[in-house]
């Protein structure tokens, strides 16, 4: 099954008053919606954009892993074990925040910043008690972590390259299409696929996809996406497990 959630339908949040514009795509702070609080381990897709200077100041999360793709400008990223960084595009960031962690993001460039931040449940394979979501999703977690926060930033990574979140059954995959590019989207029980930047087709039925749009794919088997129009970039998540809690 092949479902198009559009990138105008997200949930708005943020705070126009101090420069945070914030788009949700599942559940997330005050917006809850009980039939949309995640996709296989994915229980958080936010599109953030802030002005210069702007920025999240330090708050506090565990429990969940976090990626952050920056589609526009330089993310700054400082947190309380003493890691910084700058992140930019082509850059994914990957933060466990294990038993808990602090930090705060915000727009150290010049000009506008735009950044996808997705927080998967962690788990444990086979058969224990799995991981919690964020209390954003509206969930209990029904274990604490057992690790330390960690962090990294895989600088400019390469078209193709799958990149793997540990305690996850998900990898995400990125995919720089030229015009009329042609890609497989992976077999998996879970897909889904966001469109960074311009417009792709996907599916046998041919959904138009624009940047923003994206596509939930149940059991997942030989579909193909394709640029339109023009270049393209994706993100697509494969995902072979949905959160267990207990």
């Amino acid at each position: 099954m092949l479902q198009v959630w559009r990138g105008s339908d997200r949930y708005r949040g943020g705070d126009e008053a101090a420069g945070i514009d914030t788009r949700h795509a599942f559940s997330f702070s005050g917006f809850y919606d009980p039939d949309n609080v995640g996709f296989g381990q994915l229980v958080a897709c936010n599109e953030e954009r802030l002005a210069p200077g702007a920025g999240f100041p330090e708050h506090p999360h565990r429990d969940v892993e976090i990626v952050t793709w920056v589609v526009e400008g330089e993310l700054e990223h400082v947190d309380s074990t003493g890691r910084t960084s700058r992140v930019r595009p082509g850059d994914v960031q990957r933060m466990g925040a294990g038993r808990g962690v602090r930090h705060v993001e915000r727009n150290a460039g010049p000009g506008p910043l735009c950044f996808l931040q997705m927080w998967l449940v962690p788990g444990l394979r086979g058969g224990g008690p799995q991981g919690g979501a964020a209390h954003e999703a509206g969930r209990r977690p029904e274990y604490e972590a057992e690790y330390e926060p960690e962090y990294e930033v895989v600088r400019g990574i390469a078209d193709g390259t799958p990149f793997a979140v540990p305690r996850t059954e998900a990898v995400m995959h990125v995919r720089r299409l030229g015009q009329d590019g042609r890609t497989a989207v992976p077999d998996a029980a879970w897909v889904y696929v966001h469109v960074v930047r311009g417009t792709a087709v996907i599916g046998p039925s041919g959904e138009r996809l624009a940047a923003g749009d994206a596509v939930r794919v149940t059991d997942a088997r030989d579909l193909e996406a394709r640029a339109a129009g023009g270049p393209a970039e994706l993100l697509m998540w494969e995902m072979h497990a949905e959160p267990g809690y207990g």
